[in-house]
């Protein structure tokens, strides 16, 4: 049951895979994302894996704690490599008992998943057009980005421009569709004002970060004047950093991210901690194959997951591998009006082509976000 080998690919468009190896044979893939530090995070697992060589693959939880619990914690290198260690350790255990994930975590609480796509992209455009094919194949529920870069304070034009995206789909779709419209994080507070109360008359299912999770306070007075839900967290780890937001009900969606927060049953922790509080959870996953297969496993036994993220031809992965490359049984991702089946294999789910893992691997990574600029020549968000 020892875990005696490991093995790091690092493979377009922005992923970072890892495998662990135990000393019967049995094989756990685990997901990592790379953010603008490939090599820091490829380091950071080196350092890791090596510290687990020799240990009980089973005591999962033990590992965990015994990675996490260091004087200086946390951070998204630090907790991307333990996410995936954590869920290889799952992927193992599961295949080793001959069970999905989900039902070693309580069984499954729901009969398909409810996922939404993204349409339009960084400066979204032909919004319509990608909105029908996507109703046209079954989707319900989409997410678009709604602004590009915005000042502290920017001007109505920008306003106006979101609202008319917005009122755009509302009017050809009605309340057919579900639209959700992410901040991400590029509207500061006075900007975020503006735009929520603008943006009432369009029923959206929620607005995603509306500020920066480094502005969170601003959450309290935000929430006050919002008339649509508030969904946040894809940018914070394990349950310390969602207790504020939880406890203090300034939201309410939380959006973990299973290959950030700690892996899958921290971000089950996480979405119980949430239940607690009548929050809905709708977890962000938009990288490769392997993360939203862990994520899968954690809507399977979540009852307050309502709706699910995927990343499937996303805007990120245009001209490149996108995750049904390295998937030999691509059925696990593919969806039916809108939804898609809870899993049934062992572990993950997933089988993999390692070949091309490897073969891809080979060419240099180094994935790097745009770098937007304001009017002025100030750095703003992406």
């Amino acid at each position: 049951m020892k875990i005696v080998d490991y093995k790091i690919y690092a493979v377009k468009p922005r992923w970072i895979f890892l495998k662990l190896k135990t000393e019967d044979g049995l094989e756990g893939w685990g997901e990592m994302v790379s953010g603008t530090r490939t090599e820091t995070v490829i380091q950071g697992a080196k350092e890791m894996c090596e510290r687990i060589l020799g240990a009980n693959s089973n005591e999962i939880e033990r590992i965990w704690q015994r990675l996490y619990r260091h004087f200086f914690r946390g951070g998204p290198v630090s907790m991307t490599v333990i996410s995936a260690i954590e869920i290889a350790l799952w992927d193992i255990k599961g295949k080793r008992l001959g069970v999905p994930i989900y039902e070693l975590l309580g069984g499954k609480v729901r009969d398909s998943l409810k996922v939404y796509s993204w349409i339009g992209g960084d400066r979204p455009n032909d919004i319509l057009k990608e909105a029908k094919t996507k109703y046209e194949s079954g989707f319900s529920a989409i997410k678009m980005n709604g602004t590009e870069e915005l000042h502290y304070i920017d001007t109505y034009k920008k306003v106006d421009e979101v609202l008319e995206r917005v009122e755009l789909l509302r009017n050809h779709f009605g309340n057919d569709l579900d639209i959700a419209v992410d901040f991400h994080g590029r509207v500061h507070k006075p900007m975020a004002k503006v735009l929520m109360e603008e943006l009432r008359p369009y029923r959206l299912m929620f607005i995603e970060e509306p500020v920066l999770p480094e502005h969170n306070e601003a959450l309290e007075n935000l929430y006050q004047i919002a008339s649509m839900p508030i969904a946040t967290g894809e940018r914070l780890y394990t349950r310390w950093s969602f207790k504020d937001i939880i406890s203090k009900g300034v939201a309410d969606i939380i959006q973990p991210d299973v290959i950030l927060t700690g892996g899958i049953l921290e971000t089950r922790k996480i979405a119980a901690m949430a239940e607690t509080y009548d929050f809905g959870v709708a977890p962000h996953a938009p990288y490769g194959p392997i993360a939203l297969a862990a994520t899968f496993q954690v809507d399977a036994c979540t009852p307050n997951v309502f709706i699910q993220e995927q990343s499937l031809n996303i805007h990120y992965n245009q001209g490149n591998i996108d995750l049904l490359d390295f998937v030999k049984n691509k059925e696990i991702f593919k969806y039916k009006d809108g939804f898609a089946d809870v899993p049934k294999l062992p572990g993950l789910g997933l089988e993999l082509e390692e070949d091309l893992i490897y073969d891809v691997s080979k060419e240099p990574l180094n994935w790097q976000n745009p770098w937007w600029k304001n009017y002025d020549g100030t750095i703003a968000e992406w």
